[in-house]
């Protein structure tokens, strides 16, 4: 009986393969990408304007400020200056490369500040309810109320033109939209199954709202987050437009160039059609991007 039970073939041991699940979803995320064109155009689009914002001094081929002295007057686009120059001899592609650092910069900072601002009341007012959720309701329905680039106008004339000048009054105008758009994720959340059963193991109200809440509204706001980015460049090439951009005339704005361009629209057309182009492909890409996102992160497909 020993030997029978010692020379019996055994059952192989199953091999337990770690990750698979996440491996499978994150299969599901890139189908998903891969499977709308319009997602893949976005984030060419956007990679593009990131790759000109980090690496401007090293694809810029002259001095975006300094032009050249010598040739101080409008030149078409040629080998040397693939973009052309303006009307003092500074090239066109150089300024449009470095726009890229700052208009990107102003936005993501912009819409950092408002994100952090609108998140954080919208949890509050939502959670808790009370006088300060009328409070913060009503001001936001003041604030929106207005035309935003009207406040923003206001706001920057007030304060000055400058980079911090901009990046506060574009805050300012941003944050109600998400504070609603967060009030009103936490208002159809804070009711549910799970937040009870946690509530009723002792949970505290911040660790609800950090963890059981908070990751449930991370969606939305992601793909908000994104598309706000092309509004408020947007904005900010209106305000360097209007003259309220940098304290300092020579920095590279997109905005600005087109506006020291209406001279020149007949007599040099590549003068405003560069900037202008750089903008329509900037916000088009953050546009394309976050439409990929609301459809990739959607839970219903």
């Amino acid at each position: 009986m020993t030997d029978v039970l010692s020379t019996a073939p055994r059952e192989p041991t199953p091999v337990i393969q770690l990750g698979k699940g996440t491996d499978k979803r994150w299969q599901r995320v890139y189908r998903r990408v891969f499977a709308n064109p319009a997602t893949i155009i976005g984030l060419v689009l956007v990679g593009l304007v990131l790759i000109c914002a980090i690496f401007a001094p090293l694809l810029a081929p002259y001095d975006p400020i300094l032009g050249d002295l010598r040739n101080s007057y409008v030149k078409p686009p040629s080998p040397q200056h693939i973009f052309g120059t303006d009307d003092v001899g500074r090239d066109i592609l150089s300024r449009v490369i470095y726009g890229a650092r700052l208009s990107l910069k102003i936005a993501l900072l912009a819409q950092t500040a408002s994100v952090l601002v609108g998140v954080i009341l919208g949890m509050i007012t939502g959670f808790y309810g009370g006088l300060l959720d009328t409070i913060v309701m009503r001001v936001a329905d003041i604030v929106l109320s207005f035309p935003l680039l009207i406040i923003a106008i206001a706001l920057v004339g007030a304060l000055g033109p400058s980079e911090n000048n901009i990046i506060m009054a574009l805050a300012l105008v941003s944050w109600p939209v998400i504070t609603r758009l967060t009030r009103s994720q936490v208002l159809s959340i804070r009711e549910s199954e799970y937040v009870t059963a946690a509530r009723s193991l002792g949970a505290d109200n911040f660790t609800i709202m950090r963890r059981h809440i908070f990751p449930n509204i991370l969606t939305p706001l992601v793909v908000y987050t994104t598309l706000g980015i092309g509004g408020v460049i947007l904005a900010e090439a209106s305000l360097s437009f209007l003259g309220l951009g940098s304290a300092q005339q020579a920095d590279p704005s997109w905005g600005k160039m087109l506006t020291e361009s209406r001279s020149f629209i007949r007599s040099a057309w590549w003068m405003p059609l560069f900037p202008g182009l750089a903008i329509l492909i900037t916000v088009m890409g953050f546009n394309l991007l976050g439409d990929g996102l609301r459809d990739m992160l959607d839970v219903r497909s």
